[in-house]
């Protein structure tokens, strides 16, 4: 046997070792490809069946599916607090006329980090409102804490938002 002669092709490959052909190799591409992809999707379809089994919570045949949105009302603003009279007006004047329906309101104490790390210890009012999963709530919702920001010189407005069953 004549000795190799090396290139940086064929530096570990004998001169007379069988070669795989053209048609063997672009077989085992397409194959290693279809099991990725068929992995990758099985892997996508089992996380999205995950997800909607923790989602989805079916309602009985006497409720129905409805949003509930908790908001965090934080009281304390540089000039003082939120006084018990101020938060009254501003669910009369703001709240009320976007959700006439019903609302739920508690006083609670809290403690938040702002923006430039400083903890904040202040009493909180928590509103509830139970409404509709549509655009006319959602913007109403949007503008009640734009407008509690701006009226009483706020950073955040807690926001939980959450889908529900609902009866009466």
């Amino acid at each position: 046997m004549a000795p190799t002669r090396r290139t940086a092709s064929s530096a570990w490959r004998r001169r007379d070792a069988p070669r795989a052909s053209c048609e063997t190799l672009t077989a085992e591409k397409e194959s290693t490809v279809a099991l990725f992809r068929t992995a990758a999707i099985s892997g996508f379809v089992l996380l999205l069946a995950a997800c909607s089994t923790i989602l989805y919570r079916p309602c009985t045949r006497d409720e129905w599916v409805v949003v509930q949105d908790s908001l965090y009302f934080g009281t304390a603003k540089p000039d003082g607090i939120v006084s018990p009279e101020e938060w009254a007006a501003f669910l009369s004047a703001v709240v009320t006329p976007r959700f006439p329906q019903g609302l739920t309101v508690w006083q609670a104490s809290g403690q938040w980090r702002t923006g430039n790390g400083t903890i904040v210890r202040e009493t909180s009012n928590i509103l509830v409102l139970v409404h509709p999963d549509d655009d006319t709530s959602e913007t109403s919702v949007r503008e009640i804490i734009r407008v509690y920001k701006a009226q009483f010189q706020q950073e955040a407005i807690l926001r939980l938002r959450s889908m529900t069953c609902t009866s009466f």
